[in-house]
């Protein structure tokens, strides 16, 4: 790459992080639902048809705040994994649960573009599959690195929700019980409606100690995915 190739690419990677920033900037204010191109190049002082050059349409800005989003907290949850006591499954579990609400307080518009309200007229691509997953992935190691080290006491399952258990083992976990496979969706599940819950306000008069009781739920979790003390 020739220097002046090199200096384009760099204008580039920052005239993109420009627009990116403005239009977070318009998610706080106005919502996504109302996020405009127009409004976005206006504000970064570009013409429409220059912005379109890096983002052919609203839906391709929108997928590319996304994929930054759910990359983020992803990368948030991996970075507590990595720093937690390798042999205290619990603990781990709770230290990914406080960083997936660390971040999402944090960031309470991008959060929300990602686990709030549809985006009218949005749909999601292929390309988001693999940043959405990353939570749940470092939950599934979490419960992997359990389940190897006989850390693990595994969840009853009930005949009717075997199948189904089978089939969520099958497509994600294939080294991991049905029994625990079927556990770690609830448990992502309710993961992510404690975060929803606060993010928008529906503990408002209700829960005084957040922390308490946010880790108290994280940790409750952790057993009913039937991960054990430390020994």
């Amino acid at each position: 790459m020739t220097s002046v190739q090199g200096a384009r690419a760099r204008a580039r990677v920052e005239i993109t992080a420009t627009i990116k920033d403005e239009a977070r900037r318009q998610l706080a204010a106005e919502g996504a639902a109302k996020l405009s191109l127009r409004a976005v190049a206006r504000e970064v002082g570009m013409v429409s048809s220059a912005l379109y050059r890096y983002f052919p349409s609203r839906d391709d800005l929108l997928t590319a705040l996304i994929v930054d989003a759910y990359d983020a907290i992803g990368a948030a949850a991996e970075s507590a994994l990595a720093t937690a006591t390798a042999t205290d499954h619990p603990a781990r579990w709770t230290a990914v649960c406080r960083a997936v609400r660390a971040w999402a307080l944090a960031h309470p518009h991008e959060y929300a573009l990602i686990y709030g309200s549809p985006v009218p007229g949005y749909s999601a691509p292929q390309d988001t599959v693999g940043p959405a997953s990353r939570v749940g992935l470092v939950l599934i190691s979490v419960a992997r690195g359990a389940y190897v080290s006989d850390g693990v006491a595994l969840p009853r399952l009930g005949e009717r929700l075997r199948p189904e258990a089978e089939r969520m083992a099958a497509d994600f976990a294939p080294d991991l019980p049905p029994e625990l496979a079927i556990t770690l969706v609830g448990a992502w599940a309710q993961l992510f409606g404690l975060v929803s819950f606060e993010v928008f306000g529906q503990f408002n008069r209700i829960v005084e100690d957040r922390d308490g009781f946010f880790d108290d739920a994280a940790a409750r979790l952790g057993r009913e995915v039937g991960l054990l003390p430390r020994r």
